[in-house]
């Protein structure tokens, strides 16, 4: 079952939401399961319309064991005890008999028998309802005040029927015979049709049950509900001389069907002796109706292994479902987590992965009910770890949300060939929602047995983002395995023959695109690991790989831009109709090309295309080629011209702007327009200001006189041309309002001309500082989003329809892996000739290696027994060193102690090697 988000481990998920957790009702939307913000609420929401409950896999069983727990019988003693003192005298009877012992009760019984019953038959009153409840209750209270008032032989003798329900009840033997004797009605009840025989059953009075018996009481009466006879109340307490004596005097085995039967009542109680009476005396074990609850199915709600065993000895169909729910025993006893239950069911022939009303196996159950033993079982026996229930969840999504057990039942599962990326219907997979639980030891676990940490939700939110917001502690982790990656290949690091392996088959987890643990990583906020030497290196090569793409569309955009600047200035400037016509045909081509791929582009998702901004002046180039084409030409058509060969020249300037060369100064250009019509827009209210002042005070000036015109002729003055001789000096046009018109330019140079832009020109130095600081990092962020879109764009679902010869060489060309074999590459740090990565990488690729290679070797060297016995070296050193001095035989101990010790440092160095060789192929073996 999942979680609901409110601890850290029981959480689930919401559904595209970004806080959703699953807990013991996974309520996902779900999830749940998008996250960030597709708010957690939602997922839930959505989860807990689709959650694993016990409560929905098996309503009927709900308080079985409740029930068990507060009693044992089909009617508690309150109840019973409530109903007799209902009676005619009960009340006096239930006080009375319990005191009839002994000495008193022999004197009770002799007084008993000198009395007729004759002389008190008319003063008996035969239990049943009154038609009017004004007289019967007149008429019980009147009874119990005579009682109360009468000697304990008088109230035997009036209320007979009253004292045999009751000394049935509470085992008075004597009384019940003496009772008996004087020919009391055996067949009495009482308001709720309880007979003496059941009431007798109900207490386990054997020795009471065998004299109603002699006595003809009939052990096949009802209640008045049809619910129970005497052998129901004595299956359900578990009393096995009550049932055998019920049944060796006719009692009705199979009474109750197709509801419950006895037989289904001794399951319930646990009393494996009475059902094993009852199924010997020719009880069913089975119900003739369909859908129904049948005792193998209460023995299997209960665990109940001594039940179940002689349920199916005696031939319970283990393949019957039960109720709404459709449980077979089978999910009964892996919800149970009865693993005994399961053996048996399982070697009886039960249908391992049936599924009930919702979609769930018994090993979904078993994940719910956090039994291992049950769940082993299961698979042994064959059980589908794979299976899925209607929401699409395996029972390994059951199993990562259970914070108690979850590791252990996640381990059986993954050994038993559980898929770690399968995602339910909202997307989730067991990763995502292992993060919400915030368990980080099952989050290592999943990614440690290949879990995809690129794995998205419904709503596009990634495993990584999850494990970034739950489980930062795992981070760390992760980027070790990128310094696992690379490894010592051949030789040693100091050799010119050294060879360094880069294994890039962990950036590449969901084998889908190659950048997508990239992109992750920037959505995540976690940029930084871009500059990991693993990284870094993949996308240097990824970039080689793909920028014959993007110099494709720079040779096709120049000469689109040529041609669109050709016919523009042909047509508009100097009207050269022949230029024109030679151009007119192409330019329309281009322009069909252009919305084509945007179009392409658009399809892949409307939202993420509106956000860019590149896309917008795309389009603006395409509806002005479009409109300086149409014939006639109108004087509209200028405005147009001059906007798109602005738009197409811009544009220009963006495509050359993704090659590394000249990326970091486009970018620098568009961070500070971007920075400074924020700015701008700030101070947007003090340039409408002057202008607008500017407009009342000089409207004799032709730059003035349109308070637009005003406004523009504002933003103008300040880049410094204030021209003031011309506004203040005019002969023509004289200042109309002297005095406040100086004050009025003076506060603009000094708020507009001097404080404001050179606040502005600050800001953008600081912007370009910022950028040069950041350069290496954004480079590397902008490269992955460049190849993250030329990637979705190329395996496009669209592309699958267009011709293969040309679809199937393009993709290749895009690809740095082809698994299995080339995932992997081996440089030569050591090697001038090595050309294929940068210097400068290849230096940070060797510095990680042995800095490594270092801490490894002062783990070992760490033990106090290590370090002594490098004192001990060190000392027998100074000892030679000593002794060295005074002659020539100690001189040459000490040089060949040095030597010895020189080859033992190389054997170590050797073994390292080793042992990295080691690690790098088992490594290899697990990712194979």
């Amino acid at each position: 079952m999942f979680p609901r988000h409110t601890k850290p481990l029981g959480k689930l998920l919401n559904r595209n939401g970004e806080d959703i957790i699953y807990r013991d009702n996974i309520h996902m939307s779900t999830l749940t399961v998008g996250y960030q913000n597709e708010r957690s609420d939602l997922w839930m929401d959505d989860m807990e319309r689709g959650s694993i409950s016990s409560e929905s896999s098996s309503t009927e069983f709900a308080c079985t064991k409740t029930s068990l727990a507060k009693k044992q019988q089909p009617w508690d003693t309150a109840e019973v005890t409530k109903a007799l003192s209902s009676l005619p005298a009960g009340e006096t009877a239930l006080t009375l008999i319990p005191t009839l012992h002994g000495d008193i009760l022999e004197k009770t019984l002799e007084v008993l028998k000198c009395i007729s019953s004759d002389k008190t038959k008319d003063q008996t009153l035969v239990i049943s309802n009154f038609a009017n409840g004004g007289v019967r209750k007149s008429s019980h209270n009147a009874q119990n005040e005579a009682a109360a008032s009468s000697t304990s032989e008088s109230v035997l003798a009036k209320w007979p029927e009253t004292c045999l329900l009751v000394a049935c009840w509470l085992g008075q033997i004597e009384i019940v015979k003496a009772l008996l004797q004087r020919g009391t009605n055996i067949s009495i009840r009482d308001g709720h049709g309880r007979t003496p025989l059941h009431l007798a059953a109900c207490a386990g009075h054997v020795k009471i049950i065998e004299i109603l018996l002699k006595h003809g009481a009939n052990p096949n009466d009802w209640d008045f509900n049809k619910e129970y006879t005497a052998l129901h109340c004595a299956a359900a307490i578990g009393n096995l001389s009550s049932v055998k004596c019920l049944i060796k005097s006719g009692g009705n085995v199979d009474a109750g069907l197709p509801g419950r039967t006895p037989l289904h009542y001794a399951v319930m109680s646990n009393a494996a002796d009475c059902v094993e009476a009852l199924l010997k005396a020719g009880a069913s074990p089975n119900n003739p109706q369909v859908y129904t609850e049948t005792p193998l199915h209460a023995a299997a709600s209960l665990g109940a292994a001594c039940s179940v065993s002689l349920l199916l000895h005696y031939g319970a169909d283990v393949r019957v479902q039960s109720g709404a729910a459709r449980s077979t025993p089978l999910h009964l006893a892996a919800e149970e987590g009865s693993s005994e239950c399961v053996k048996l069911l399982v070697k009886a022939g039960a249908p391992i992965n049936a599924k009930n009303s919702r979609g769930h196996t018994p090993l979904h159950l078993a994940a719910l009910a956090q039994s291992a033993d049950t769940m082993e079982s299961l698979i042994a026996a064959g059980a589908d770890v794979n299976a899925e229930d209607d929401d699409g969840r395996t029972p390994l999504h059951t199993a990562v949300a259970k914070s108690v057990r979850g590791s252990e039942l996640v381990r059986i599962l993954l050994q038993g060939g559980s898929y770690v990326n399968k995602p339910d219907k909202f997307g989730y997979t067991p990763l995502h929602i292992a993060a919400l639980n915030e368990s980080s030891f099952i989050v290592t676990l999943l990614l440690a047995k290949g879990a995809d940490v690129t794995a998205r939700t419904k709503g596009g939110i990634s495993a990584l983002s999850f494990i970034i917001r739950r489980t930062p502690d795992v981070l760390p982790r992760f980027v070790s395995r990128m310094d696992q990656a690379i490894s010592l290949h051949d030789h040693e690091l100091g050799d010119v023959d050294c060879e360094l392996r880069l294994d890039f088959r962990f950036l590449v987890p969901g084998g889908r695109s190659e950048t997508d643990l990239m992109l992750c990583l920037v959505e995540g906020g976690q940029r930084h690991i871009l500059k990991h030497p693993l990284c870094e290196s993949f996308l240097y090569l990824k970039w080689l790989k793909v920028r014959k793409f993007f110099l494709f569309s720079l040779i096709f955009h120049s000469i689109f831009v040529a041609i669109f600047t050709a016919y523009t200035i042909a047509a508009f400037l100097y009207e050269a109709d022949t230029v024109v016509e030679i151009f007119f045909m192409p330019i329309i081509v281009f322009t069909v090309i252009l919305t084509t791929k945007e179009i392409f582009q658009l399809s892949h998702g409307i939202c993420s295309y509106i956000k860019r901004w590149e896309n917008w002046l795309q389009w603006g180039v395409i509806v002005s080629s479009a409109a300086i084409i149409i014939n006639p030409v109108g004087l509209w058509q200028y405005h147009v011209a001059a906007l798109g060969i602005f738009l197409v020249w811009v544009e220009l300037m963006i495509v050359v702007g993704r090659f590394p060369m000249f990326g970091l100064y486009v970018q620098m250009f568009t961070q500070v327009a971007i920075n400074f019509f924020k700015f701008l827009g700030a101070y947007l209210c003090l340039i409408i200001g002057f202008g607008l002042g500017f407009s009342v005070l000089h409207k004799n000036y032709k730059s003035f006189e349109s308070p637009l015109i005003s406004l523009l002729k504002t933003i103008i003055m300040m880049s410094g041309e204030l021209e003031f001789e011309d506004v203040f000096f005019d002969k023509d046009a004289p200042i109309q309002y002297p005095g406040t018109s100086h004050l009025m330019l003076l506060a603009f140079v000094v708020l507009v001309t001097i404080i404001l832009t050179n606040l502005m020109v600050g800001l953008a130095v600081s912007d370009i500082q910022e950028l040069r600081r950041c350069a290496g990092l954004d480079r590397l962020v902008r490269r992955a989003e460049l190849v993250a879109h030329l990637e979705s764009l190329l395996f496009s679902k669209f592309l699958d329809h267009c011709p293969q010869r040309i679809v199937k060489p393009c993709r290749k060309g895009a690809l740095l892996l082809h698994p299995p074999h080339h995932c992997a590459i081996h440089i030569r740090p050591n090697d001038p000739r090595e050309k294929r990565l940068p210097k400068d990488l290849i230096k940070s690729i060797y510095r990680l290696v042995s800095e490594r290679k270092i801490r490894i070797r002062n783990n070992i060297n760490s033990p106090s027994s290590r370090n002594n016995n490098f004192d001990l070296d060190d000392s027998r050193t100074s000892r030679l060193y000593s002794f060295s001095s005074v002659n020539d035989t100690s001189r040459q101990l000490l040089e060949l102690f040095s030597e010895f010790k020189r080859c033992s440092q190389n054997i170590s160095m050797r073994l390292d090697a080793l042992s990295t060789k080691v690690d790098t192929i088992a490594r290899e073996f697990d990712h194979d």
